[in-house]
């Protein structure tokens, strides 16, 4: 909804959100719905309020408990029959510098007082967050702190070892320390928000005192944007590709009138300087994961000459695809979309043209647009826009243009063969099929979560309870990870079910779009069919729950041989399978055993 697109006008949101529920909820979009408790140490009507809004309009559906006021100690620690009963799926603690009980009363407390202070604070939030797990064993996240608005001593607050400022620093190292040790935690960063609104408009004292809302009117939007991001990015709903215009994008000046000496690009000039701020800037989301595209009106021939000037920090091999042609926008996207295995809900574009932006945020409309008049804009609208909110980096996230490298090597070397059976033998593909890994939770919980076309179930996981799936005596859950002459794809697939009598019904079954028609999916099967058979197991029961986008899998378990015995009106349908005579499916697959080093 654009209402909700950054920049946003939080008055607007503020003033028009019963208005902008009520059509979310009647725009007929699919949802998948998630319990969130909210522990707060203040008022947390109007963020929860705000929230619902952003988390409605990325697909997901809010169901919301909220703590009676500054109970969030209380509720965490010991637990309460309502929030017990509520059962919830993610815990976000709204606290502020406020809650910060134990904060020196003043920078004359001595540096062994002021320790001790800090040391019960961070016990008090250990609590906190221990208390959550243990009770309900799921992902949480915390507000680190912003600043107190006052202070009595000036610049000594910021740096003595009792001064407000100090004090509120090391809680806040404290806090991301516990996050990089701690699997499932996540920090919503409202020191740094709180920064970027400024002090004196990110507090209200009046709100405060009258209302016992910690955040200004004018801030909740804010605020919860950023929160709703993070349970977003938990959930997979984040996205994956920027594709990006060229001319006055990427450098100033048009290439094909101006020439390669022509375009602004490097320190000689001031707007020269900046679109190189600007490729570094993109460089950086490369490195993460994010994948680069060019998405430009224009003769290839100069494209590839302005990506390669001297002083261009992006270079033509940094893209995933490049389409510099005179194509309409919305059709290159959608082109590079399906060339990429993925959906142009995953991309977002940015264009200095106001009229191409318009065009393709019609044409797409999940399609995120940036409209980016100048490189200050473009890096602005990426930052708060929320689009790449991370809650994990993999390993294979590292990977991920390597990957789309080698499989645009792939796509080259297809065209190459008549039989597709002796184009998949080329590739020469190696399967490592096991069960789950300590070290792959992380990457296996992310394409659970992540993972919308192929999969048939679209269940969603927390890293708790992929963990416990991987050691439940009652299940049978194993990931797949492949690889081929041109690189090493990772993990690509999750199977899991579970056990009851002679029957394994399949809770789980997803594949990653970019390894689509390998035959990955009949080496998963085969492996599934050898320890259900280890296990005295007869039968395989799977189960398919349409949704929006999983259409194209709604007959595989049809493909693999199973009888389906039942279809819901709404598209559902319940499959079995008899695995007595059973014949392996897989003959392109190597696969390659022990791959962990079991015995």
């Amino acid at each position: 909804m654009k209402e909700l697109e950054y920049p946003f006008d939080p008055a607007l949101i503020m003033r028009r959100r019963r208005a902008i529920k009520k059509a979310l909820l009647e725009d007929g979009s699919s949802r998948i719905k998630k319990r969130i408790a909210v522990l707060a140490g203040s008022t947390a009507d109007d963020v929860v309020s705000v929230m619902e809004l952003f988390l409605l309009d990325s697909g997901i559906e809010p169901e919301f408990y909220i703590s009676d006021y500054n109970r969030f100690y209380e509720d965490a620690v010991f637990g309460s029959p309502e929030l017990d009963a509520f059962r919830p799926e993610i815990v976000y603690i709204h606290t502020n510098w406020r809650n910060l009980a134990y904060m020196p009363q003043s920078p004359a407390e001595t540096a062994e007082r002021a320790e001790e202070l800090l040391e019960a604070q961070r016990d008090y939030f250990r609590q906190i967050w221990t208390g959550i797990v243990q009770r309900y064993g799921c992902p949480v996240v915390q507000n680190n702190f912003d600043y107190p608005p006052y202070r009595r001593a000036g610049s000594f607050e910021g740096w003595s070892a009792a001064g407000t400022g100090a004090f509120t620093d090391r809680m806040n190292v404290f806090v991301s320390e516990y996050a990089r040790h701690n699997n499932g935690f996540y920090v919503n960063d409202i020191s740094f928000l709180s920064a970027a609104v400024g002090l004196r408009q990110w507090n209200d004292p009046e709100a405060w005192h009258l209302y016992k809302n910690a955040v200004s009117r004018a801030a909740v939007p804010e605020l919860a944007f950023s929160v709703s991001n993070i349970i977003r990015s938990v959930y997979g709903r984040n996205k994956k590709v920027i594709a990006l215009d060229l001319d006055n994008t990427l450098w100033g000046g048009v290439i094909g009138d101006d020439g390669q000496e022509g375009i602004e690009l490097g320190q000689e000039t001031a707007a020269g300087q900046a679109f190189q701020e600007v490729q570094d800037f993109l460089g950086g989301y490369r490195k993460m994961g994010v994948l680069l595209t060019v998405c430009s009106k224009n003769e290839e021939e100069n494209a590839l000459l302005g990506l390669n000037h001297p002083e261009s920090r992006l270079r033509p091999d940094d893209f995933a695809a490049i389409k510099a042609n005179w194509l309409p926008k919305d059709e290159n996207i959608s082109q590079t979309a399906q060339e990429l295995g993925l959906l142009t809900e995953s991309f977002v574009f940015a264009d200095d043209n106001p009229a191409e932006c318009e065009i393709v945020r019609e044409q797409l409309p999940g399609t995120a647009v940036v409209n980016a008049e100048t490189p200050d804009i473009l890096m602005d609208r990426l930052t708060f826009g929320g689009w790449f909110e991370v809650t994990s980096l993999t390993e294979d996230d590292l990977k991920r243009n390597e990957q789309y490298a080698a499989n645009a090597k792939r796509l080259s070397q297809k065209k190459r063969f008549e039989s597709y059976g002796d184009y998949l033998l080329s590739l020469e593909m190696t399967a490592e099929i096991d069960s789950f890994q300590p070290v792959q939770l992380s990457r296996i919980t992310q394409l659970v979560n992540k993972s919308n076309q192929f999969n048939l179930t679209t269940k969603r996981l927390t890293p708790a309870q992929t963990e416990q799936l991987g050691k439940s005596p009652e299940h049978i859950a194993i990931c797949g990870r492949l690889s081929d002459k041109f690189g090493d794809s990772g993990i690509v697939s999750v199977v899991c079910g579970r056990i009851e009598g002679k029957s394994l019904h399949i809770e789980l079954w997803l594949m990653s779009c970019r390894v689509l028609k390998r035959d990955m999916e009949y080496a998963m099967l085969d492996e599934l069919v050898r320890r259900c058979r280890e296990r005295g197991i007869s039968e395989l029961v799977g189960y398919y729950y349409r949704t929006a986008k999983n259409a194209m899998v709604s007959e595989l378990y049809g493909s693999f041989g199973f009888e389906r015995v039942s279809l819901s009106d709404s598209g559902d349908s319940v499959w079995r399978l008899d695995i007595n005579g059973y014949k392996n499916k897989n003959h392109v697959i190597k696969i390659k055993e022990y791959s962990y080093g079991q015995e």
